[in-house]
C-alpha cells in the first residue's frame, strides 16, 4: 500500500482540533450561562444530567470542572513560527483548603435520602442499599437513614430443589441479618419473609429485639412457625396489628395464642384455609379482635372440598367493626338460622365483600341479606360463580345508588325514597356476577334492569360474564348508561359480556355514551360478528372496536 503523504496527514490532525476547539468553546459557553463567577453557583456534571448546586465552600477556581483553553497551533512551519507560549502550572491546594473530595461530597445529604427513597419505594431496599453503601462515605451514610428502611422483604434464593442448598442460603442471609437488623431496622414497619424454610426463629427474635415499630408482619410460604416465636413478637412488638400467614404451615395453637396476647390491637389478618382454621375462627368468634377490619380466608388455586361452616350473626357480633371480608374459593356453608332467632346486628362498617370461587357457591338470596342487611357503605360486591344469586335479592341490598330516587318514578314511589336518611345511601362501585362454572344451573333471563337502575350513576366496573339474560332484557340494562340528562357521563370504565347474548347495537350504545370506559371484554358473545368476540383494553381499542361494529352490517339491521 501506497504511504499516506504527510501533508494529508496533518490536514487530518488540523481538522480534528479545529473540532475539538469547537466543542470545547461550545461547552465554556454552557459553563459560563448556567453557572457565570461571582454567582455562588457550581455546576456538577453526572452521568446523564447537569445539576447547578449552591456554593457550600469558598469558591475555588474553575480549573477543576473544566481543561484550560489551549491557544491553537500556528498554521506555518520554519524558523518564522510564533513560539508555543507556556502553560502556566495549576497552583497547588493552599493546606486550609483541602483536597477536591469529588462530586458525591457536594450533594446535600437529604437530596441523596431522597433520591434513595424513590428507588426503595419502586424495588425494595435489599439490595440495592446494601451495594450503594460501599460506593464511598456520603453514600453510606445515606443509606444507613431509618427512613428508608421502613418496609424490607426478605427471602432467601432459592437452590434447586436440594433442602441443603436452600438450608445453607437461608444460614447465609442470616448472618447478614444478625448485624443488618440491630443497626438498620430500628423503625421497620413491615417485614415480609418469603420462602423460609428451617431459620424464621431465629429472625424473628432479631426482630422482637430491635423492630419496635413493627406494626405488619407476612409469612409467605414459610415453615417451622412456633408458637413461643409468635408470641414473644406479639409481646416486643407493641404496635403489631396485621397478620397474613397465607400459604405458609403455621399450627393453628400459634395462631390462637397470638391472638389472644395481641388481638385487642389486631387490625387485619390473612388465613389459608385448612383443617386448623376452625379453631382460629373460634378464636375469632370469642371477641378476642373486637377491632378486626380486614379478614381474608381463602384456599389459593386449588379448592379445599372440606366445607367452611360460619355463623354469620356470630361473627358479626365478634367483629362490628369488620370494613373488608373475603372467602376466597371455599366451599362455604353458612350455619342455618334458626326459627324464631332475631336478626344479628350486620356489618355497619363494611365496603368490600368476596364470595368468589372456582366452582358453584350455595351463596343465596337469603344468605347474602343476613351478611348485608345492615351494609350501607358496601362499595365492592363479588359474587363470581354464586349462580344462587337473583338480580331481585341484590335490589334489595341497603346499599342505594346517588339517583335511587329516579328509580320509581311512578306513584309514590320517588316520594318514599326522597325521605331515605343520607347517612344510608352509598355508592356501589364495583359489582362482579360472572359465571364460570355453573353447572346446567337454571339461569335468570331477565332481571338484569334492576341491576343497572339502581346502580348505573356510580358503577365503575361491571361484570355480568355468562349470565343468561335474553338479548331484550341486556338491552334494556346497557340502555341505562345512555342517559346523560344530568350532564354527567357515567362512571363505568369498565365492563365484562363475556358469553352474554349482547347485541352490537347494545355495545355500540354502550360505547358511545362512556367515554372513560378502557376495559370490554366480548369474548363468545354469540350475536356479535366475527373478529370482534375478544377483549378490548385501553381507549384505543375500544374506539376501534366502535368503528367496526358501526361499519358492520349486523349492527344496521
Amino acid at each position: 500500500m501506497a504511504p499516506v503523504s504527510s501533508g494529508r496527514v496533518r490536514r487530518r490532525a488540523r481538522g480534528a482540533k479545529r473540532a475539538d476547539a469547537r466543542a470545547r468553546s461550545t461547552e465554556d459557553w454552557w459553563w459560563d450561562r448556567l453557572a457565570p463567577r461571582g454567582s455562588g453557583y457550581h455546576l456538577l456534571q453526572a452521568d446523564s444530567m447537569l445539576l447547578v448546586l449552591p456554593d457550600l465552600e469558598p469558591t475555588r477556581a474553575r480549573a477543576h470542572r473544566r481543561a484550560p483553553r489551549r491557544a491553537p497551533r500556528p498554521l506555518t512551519r520554519g524558523p518564522t513560527a510564533a513560539a508555543k507560549p507556556r502553560v502556566k502550572p495549576r497552583p497547588e491546594p493552599s493546606p486550609d483548603q483541602g483536597p477536591d473530595s469529588g462530586w458525591g461530597d457536594r450533594i446535600p445529604l437529604e437530596v441523596l435520602v431522597h433520591i434513595f427513597g424513590l428507588l426503595v419505594a419502586a424495588h425494595g431496599p435489599m439490595p440495592f442499599l446494601g451495594r450503594a453503601a460501599r460506593v464511598c462515605r456520603r453514600w453510606h451514610e445515606a443509606t444507613s437513614h431509618p427512613s428508608l428502611w421502613h418496609t424490607v422483604t426478605l427471602s432467601p434464593p432459592l437452590v434447586g430443589r436440594a433442602a441443603k442448598g436452600n438450608l445453607k442460603a437461608e444460614k447465609k442471609l442470616l448472618a447478614s441479618l444478625e448485624w443488618l437488623i440491630p443497626n438498620r431496622f430500628s423503625q421497620l414497619q413491615r417485614l415480609t419473609l418469603i420462602h423460609w424454610k428451617s431459620q424464621v426463629r431465629p429472625v424473628l427474635e432479631l426482630v422482637s429485639k430491635f423492630c419496635p415499630r413493627l406494626t405488619f408482619l407476612k409469612l409467605s410460604d414459610c415453615h417451622s412457625v412456633t408458637a413461643d416465636t409468635l408470641v414473644m413478637l406479639a409481646k416486643a412488638c407493641h404496635q403489631l396489628h396485621s397478620l397474613d400467614l397465607h400459604h405458609s404451615i403455621v399450627e393453628s395453637t400459634a395462631v390462637v395464642s397470638f391472638l389472644e396476647e395481641a388481638g385487642s390491637r389486631m387490625r387485619k389478618l390473612w388465613l389459608t384455609y385448612s383443617s386448623q382454621t376452625t379453631a382460629i375462627l373460634g378464636a375469632l368468634l370469642g371477641s378476642c379482635c373486637p377491632q378486626l377490619q380486614v379478614l381474608e380466608v381463602s384456599t389459593g388455586m386449588n379448592c379445599n372440598s372440606t366445607p367452611l361452616q360460619l355463623p354469620i350473626e356470630a361473627l358479626q357480633k365478634a367483629c362490628p367493626r369488620l370494613q373488608v371480608l373475603r372467602l376466597l374459593n371455599l366451599l362455604w356453608l353458612p350455619k342455618p338460622c334458626g326459627r324464631g332467632v332475631p336478626q344479628g346486628p350486620g356489618f355497619p362498617s363494611l365496603e368490600e365483600l368476596c364470595l368468589a370461587g372456582s366452582t358453584c357457591s350455595f351463596v343465596s338470596d337469603e344468605v347474602l341479606g343476613r351478611l348485608l342487611h345492615c351494609s350501607p357503605k358496601l362499595r365492592l360486591l363479588d359474587l363470581r360463580s354464586c349462580a344462587r344469586i337473583t338480580p331481585a335479592g341484590l335490589c334489595d341490598l341497603p346499599c342505594q345508588g346517588q339517583l335511587a330516587c329516579l328509580v320509581g318514578g311512578v306513584g309514590g314511589i320517588t316520594d318514599c325514597l326522597l325521605f331515605t336518611p343520607s347517612s344510608l345511601l352509598a355508592e356501589l362501585e364495583q359489582l362482579y356476577l360472572g359465571l364460570y362454572m355453573y353447572d346446567g344451573l337454571t339461569l335468570a333471563k331477565k332481571g338484569s334492569p334492576l341491576l343497572t337502575q339502581k346502580w348505573y350513576h356510580s358503577l365503575r366496573e361491571l361484570d355480568i360474564s355468562g349470565q343468561g339474560f335474553s338479548e331484550k332484557d341486556l338491552e334494556q340494562a346497557l340502555a341505562v348508561f345512555s342517559d346523560t340528562s344530568g350532564g354527567l357521563h357515567p362512571a363505568l370504565c369498565s365492563l365484562n359480556l363475556r358469553g352474554t347474548r349482547v347485541t352490537p347495537s347494545t355495545v355500540s350504545s354502550v360505547i358511545s355514551s362512556c367515554p372513560g370506559l378502557l376495559y370490554l371484554n366480548l369474548e363468545s358473545c354469540r350475536c356479535l360478528p366475527r373478529g370482534l368476540k375478544r377483549a378490548y383494553r385501553g381507549l384505543e381499542e375500544v374506539q376501534w372496536c366502535l368503528e367496526q361494529l358501526l361499519t358492520s352490517p349486523l349492527s344496521s339491521s
